[in-house]
């Protein structure tokens, strides 16, 4: 699952020491102390190999991480923050989705195109930052010829703001424009009709996503696909053709070149729930097919040259982070190849009451600042007490348990079950200021989490 990086560091990756990184993650996820210093180390030791000459840098690999823990302890989290530290291109696999090949479903290397593909959208999306200003501008000319047709053809090198003989006319219309008086008026744009769509083709006996696309088949046939004219408003005219001259301004080849460049280089694969293509040992059935994804993993996490539809990418230097609870089988069920490839790894310890209210309150993004946010919108103001929050953090703790120990998950279903009264009736309550308070916290949950049955299925 592709996971976007919409945020990063206050400092510039290349500056922050372990002990900064180490921090920024305390920020986001509660303990895991071990986790966070060998994540850390891994970051640091990749930018330290970036200063190094070229020829040695080549020889040092990245060393991969194991984690090894529970649910709901943090690994994914700490992996996601990492990557959005590092600005790198970032994915998030489940091993349990591929299959050996031969076999219907989705093939090994499609982690490294998916992660291709992201890195493009990264560089794109600086690129596109880079030539916005200029991109409005050629829009607003382009908008301008609509609105005020020049008298007479551009000719070759002509500057778009002296063609017209009006000149003071179209600056006129120039301001009337950016101040929004036109927003109404209504122009005909020639639109550029979509291209045909992706192609799945059967490859290998896996269906995989191919950029193949008609229109780079065929590019004498469908050139960009036709145009139409097309009536919209100035704002939505503005903006279409403000893309449209992003698109001229950006080379996407270039793109592509610099995308592999950072995955080669800063690429980090997040691959959960190894443990459940772990095979015990004289096992028969389908952990042979498990042995077999694990075959196949291999040699991407060693280091092979995977052909994307942007050009050939070299994994030796991705970063490779697995994690599993690893509660059926353990590490040492991993095929011994498999386990030299991974040569640190940390073990995530389970949370405790302590823990939970920490969570509940510590980190930027708390469960109780996002209620609290969230009811704002309605004009209420939710106060938790501190006597509430323990209250909470211990029922959190004792579903878990009696029942299933899901970490830190538990106390998402705890608080929807807490809040879900003031959820419901929050628009119609005349008394804004709601004080959420011990009281109130064993009177919502104290029947449910004694009732082990009934906090099984509603916790």
């Amino acid at each position: 699952m592709p996971i976007l990086l919409p945020e990063s560091s206050q400092s510039a990756p290349d500056a922050l020491t372990p002990r900064q990184i180490v921090a920024e993650l305390d920020k986001y996820v509660v303990g895991q102390k071990a986790a966070k210093r060998a994540v850390a180390i891994a970051l640091r030791n990749r930018m330290r190999r970036q200063k190094l000459p070229a020829e040695l840098a080549e020889e040092i690999a990245p060393k991969n991480i194991l984690m090894i823990g529970p649910t709901g302890v943090g690994k994914t989290e700490i992996a996601r923050r990492l990557a959005r530290l590092a600005q790198s291109p970032f994915i998030k696999v489940e091993a349990s989705k591929f299959t050996e090949v031969g076999y219907v479903g989705r093939d090994v290397e499609s982690m490294v195109r998916d992660l291709v593909e992201l890195g493009v959208e990264m560089i794109r999306a600086e690129r596109l930052e880079e030539v916005r200003t200029r991109a409005r501008q050629n829009a607003e000319d382009r908008l301008l010829d609509l609105l005020l047709p020049p008298s007479r053809p551009l000719t070759p090198g002509e500057d778009a703001s002296t063609r017209d003989p009006q000149s003071g006319t179209r600056d006129w219309f120039r301001e009337q424009l950016r101040d929004g008086r036109l927003d109404q008026r209504v122009v005909e744009v020639d639109v550029r009709e979509k291209a045909m769509p992706s192609l799945e083709i059967i490859a290998g006996g896996s269906v995989e996503e191919v950029g193949l696309n008609l229109g780079d088949t065929m590019q004498g046939l469908f050139q960009g696909g036709r145009k139409k004219k097309r009536k919209m408003k100035v704002p939505e005219a503005w903006d279409y053709l403000t893309q449209e001259e992003e698109q001229k301004l950006i080379d996407m080849e270039s793109v592509a070149r610099a995308a592999i460049e950072r995955v080669e280089q800063s690429g980090i694969i997040f691959v959960d729930e190894i443990d459940k293509i772990a095979g015990r040992e004289g096992s028969h059935g389908p952990e042979v097919s498990r042995e077999g994804v694990q075959r196949d993993i291999l040699p991407i996490v060693e280091g092979t040259t995977v052909n994307t539809k942007h050009g050939m990418v070299r994994t030796d230097h991705v970063l490779f982070i697995a994690a599993g609870a690893f509660h059926v089988s353990k590490p040492s069920d991993l095929i011994p190849e498999l386990q030299g490839r991974f040569p640190i790894r940390v073990e995530l310890e389970a949370l405790g009451k302590d823990e939970f209210v920490r969570i509940l309150t510590e980190p930027r993004s708390a469960l109780v600042k996002q209620y609290t946010a969230l009811m704002s919108t309605e004009g209420i103001t939710l106060e938790f007490s501190p006597e509430a929050i323990d209250r909470i953090a211990d029922f959190a703790t004792i579903v878990n348990e009696r029942t299933e120990n899901i970490g830190a998950r538990r106390l998402h279903t705890v608080m929807e079950k807490l809040l879900d009264e003031i959820s419901f009736e929050g628009p119609d309550l005349p008394d804004k200021h709601v004080v959420i308070d011990d009281a109130y916290v064993t009177r919502m949950l104290a029947d449910v989490v004694k009732n082990e049955d009934l906090s099984r299925y509603i916790l």
